[in-house]
């Protein structure tokens, strides 16, 4: 098909479609370009679809209708590696046209009668593409090169099939550019030979082996459409239930649990051990978790719930919080700083001993001063678990009024009440309306006014 896949002057219209057809044809097959032109004319094909791997039987069957009777001179510049994303690299694409490895194969393109272009030629092996040419035209292929060329008598009563071998770059990116662009003077340089010597040929340009093979990997079992690229989250563990009634009546839920018997002491993160819950107990008035590992600690929880009259409600409060290991026992209090309404659940980032301390340390047990405790993302809720196995909502342990705020609020405020007295008392201000005439007489101010 002549020129049906150029689309403006200027551009690489040759390489335009390789463009198109990198779109996805959900296979993983090893493909090579396969570009043919010459200096007569060719048998229309068909444009092949986007992402249409053309097979070597097609291509067999389209090369005997091109070379089935008569004789024929052609030239195969067969390169060891090419696929279809060397034209993309550095084909000098978006208007870059001096930057292209391919000028004189593009001008080539542009001014023959007639080309063909396959994108994506299934690839056979090594030798399917000289073996498929050899069983058409009849003739084993001769290695050839421009010297060459120029000092050999061809005659085109019988058929020819001169092969040009172009070597491939490494995977240094400036070498492959290199390369192409020499291969490329090469294909000038034959074909000038054979303009020079006035012999009609027929043209083909194609790889021994694809450069890059890419697998495309099916959709077929995924989703399709827009999504977030985020990171993958874990799965979250479960919290802590206590059943007695057969259904939650304590929930705990924290990152983790870190314990210290001392302040040298490295951190045990008692969270990664799976604790039983012997020892635990819920009404209506009082709960108690206790926590028993295999590693020896044994961490309770003691909540209770009462009414308050100002606020008439219920508030549950942490009142304790005892650490045992190794027959010592540590207990902190947490009655005044861990609290929420009686149908929430309480949260805090961090609960800790020793630092903007929740737990406070009971003075009367030595053990407790020695212990620490830091407990990280916790919640908690002893009390009116109405939703099953989720939490209530959550009473967070930072006010939305922070001392930040109100101090800042407290400052704006008294900023303003300065700003407006000030205002109020320029506006009370009052100007002179009478002035002594020095040629008249004395004006008279009553002492009245």
């Amino acid at each position: 098909m002549a020129g049906s896949m150029f689309c403006r002057r200027g551009r690489l219209v040759a390489f335009i479609f390789f463009f198109v057809s990198r779109l996805p044809s959900g296979s993983a097959t090893a493909q090579v370009p396969f570009l043919m032109w010459t200096s007569d004319g060719l048998p229309a094909v068909a444009s092949p679809a986007a992402g249409h791997i053309t097979s070597n039987d097609e291509l067999a069957a389209y090369l005997t209708s091109v070379f089935g009777s008569g004789s024929h001179t052609v030239l195969v510049f067969l390169q060891d590696k090419l696929s279809k994303d060397d034209f993309t690299v550095f084909g000098g694409v978006f208007g870059n046209k001096q930057e292209s490895a391919f000028l004189n194969l593009e001008a080539t393109l542009q001014s023959s009668s007639s080309s063909v272009t396959l994108p994506a030629l299934e690839w056979a092996g090594l030798s399917a593409i000289p073996t498929l040419l050899h069983e058409t035209l009849g003739v084993p292929p001769l290695l050839v090169d421009a010297d060459t060329l120029s000092h050999l008598s061809i005659n085109t009563s019988v058929s020819n099939l001169l092969l040009i071998n172009l070597p491939y770059c490494s995977d240094m990116h400036k070498l492959c550019k290199e390369d192409l662009r020499d291969n490329d003077k090469m294909i000038g340089k034959i074909l000038s030979v054979m303009k020079g010597k006035d012999l009609p040929y027929t043209a083909i340009y194609t790889g021994l082996q694809p450069s890059r093979v890419i697998s495309e990997t099916s959709v077929s079992n995924q989703q399709v459409g827009r999504s977030l690229l985020q990171a993958v989250v874990s799965d979250v563990k479960p919290p802590i239930m206590f059943n007695q009634t057969g259904s939650p009546c304590i929930m705990l839920w924290v990152q983790n649990l870190n314990v210290s018997l001392s302040r040298t002491s490295e951190w045990v993160d008692l969270a990664t051990e799976t604790p039983s819950l012997t020892g635990s107990m819920c009404n209506s008035s009082n709960s108690v978790l206790v926590l028993n590992y295999a590693s020896g600690y044994t961490l309770s929880f003691t909540m209770s719930q009462r009414l308050y009259p100002v606020s008439a409600r219920n508030w549950f409060t942490l009142d304790s919080v005892q650490l045992q290991k190794n027959g010592l026992t540590a207990s902190f209090t947490g009655r005044h700083s861990i609290y929420a309404p009686a149908e929430y659940s309480f949260h805090c980032k961090s609960v800790s001993s020793f630092q903007n301390a929740l737990l406070v340390p009971n003075s009367s047990n030595q053990t407790s001063s020695q212990f620490r405790l830091n407990f990280i993302d916790f919640q908690i809720q002893g009390f009116g678990l109405a939703n099953g196995t989720n939490f209530s909502y959550a009473s967070d342990c930072a006010g939305f009024f922070t001392p930040g705020i109100w101090m800042g609020l407290l400052t704006s405020l008294l900023v303003l009440t300065v700003l407006v007295y000030g205002l109020h008392m320029i506006m009370q201000l009052n100007t002179m309306d009478r002035f002594d005439d020095p040629k008249g007489p004395s004006i008279s101010v009553p002492q009245s006014e």
